[in-house]
């Protein structure tokens, strides 16, 4: 199942209307707006095919402006990465050894930026401290 929330965006005098468009056509959740014509919902689907559909059919409601997908949640994506923490070595062992020293532990960047998490730990273990 994957979860994305889309900011749409209205024009002011037309946000009531669109807003209760998106209420009213079932591809979406309404969660809150403002009253510079920003709109938050989220749509969910068996897959990302499912989700683009559901926005192709929000971006194609009257006086939509835009609608822009900013956060998505796949829990096929976090049940493989819960997977590799709980039958692998995800965390470096320096991390788990209480006799270690804050000054023995050397800085390898950002996570976010590492594409797989277990060549990144084994590699990081390696290091020479």
């Amino acid at each position: 199942m994957n979860v994305s929330s889309i900011v749409v965006q209205t024009v002011p005098k037309y946000l009531e209307e669109v807003v209760q468009s998106l209420k009213d056509c079932e591809v979406c959740d309404y969660h809150m707006h403002d009253e510079k014509g920003r709109i938050i919902i989220t749509i969910e689907g068996s897959g990302v095919s499912e989700e683009l559909e559901k926005l192709r059919v929000i971006e194609n409601i009257p006086h939509v402006v835009a609608a822009d997908m900013q956060m998505a949640y796949s829990e096929d994506e976090l049940d493989a990465h819960m997977e590799v923490i709980a039958n692998g070595d995800a965390v470096p062992k320096i991390l788990n050894d209480d006799s270690a020293r804050v000054s023995d532990i050397t800085y390898n960047g950002d996570l976010k930026k590492k594409d797989d998490l277990i060549t990144f730990t084994k590699k990081f273990d390696e290091t020479k401290r």
